[in-house]
């Protein structure tokens, strides 16, 4: 080989294992969460949960907040609802291609067009009601969390930003059987 091919393959190779190191670096930089409370709900891997807590509106649940956090609670008790992130610590692994329970062999989706718990960062959300506020203590209606699941954030629901409307999305939803039961009480799916 001459000279000049040599160089021109030695420029691809250092600048591939360069863009190779950035992205290495990116998914090797840890990012790290403490929760701030603890869910306490009837829901468990074994009895199953509803695919989104607001399917089951007045199933009762409270979110017990760490005394660390309790001023963080100031006025939250003015919203009626509120967005309640937390970790699916109770849930393994995760696939790119799911198929939801019930639906059909057609139906299968990208994990990302979905609201499956099985997840490479298994970080779940739900939009629930917000009854009162006691002692740190959550009082709350529609959750999809498992008794014990870590707490990381808490938002409160705006209409004004958090609502939008698309006719794409409910197509969507509806014209792909996206979600065919309401209520997962299967302990594999889980597993």
């Amino acid at each position: 080989m001459n000279n000049k091919i040599i160089c021109i393959i030695l420029f691809y190779l250092v600048l591939s294992v360069s863009c190779t190191n950035k992205q290495t670096n990116v998914m090797k930089k840890e990012i790290v969460f403490h929760p701030i409370g603890v869910v306490h709900s009837p829901y468990s891997p074994d009895t199953g949960a509803p695919r989104q807590g607001i399917l089951k509106p007045d199933k009762e649940a409270s979110i017990e907040i760490y005394e660390p956090f309790h001023e963080a609670l100031q006025t939250l008790d003015e919203f009626e609802y509120i967005l309640v992130f937390f970790y699916f610590d109770q849930v393994e692994g995760w696939e790119s291609i799911v198929k939801p329970r019930g639906s059909t062999d057609e139906h299968k989706f990208g994990l990302f067009s979905t609201r499956s718990p099985k997840r490479p960062n298994p970080i779940g959300f739900s939009l629930v009601k917000l009854d009162s506020i006691e002692k740190g203590v959550l009082y709350i209606k529609g959750i999809d969390a498992f008794e014990g699941s870590p707490v990381l954030d808490i938002k409160p629901y705006l209409p004004s930003i958090d609502c939008v409307e698309s006719s794409i999305n409910w197509y969507v939803e509806k014209e792909l059987g996206h979600h065919d039961e309401d209520f997962i009480d299967d302990p594999e799916f889980y597993r």
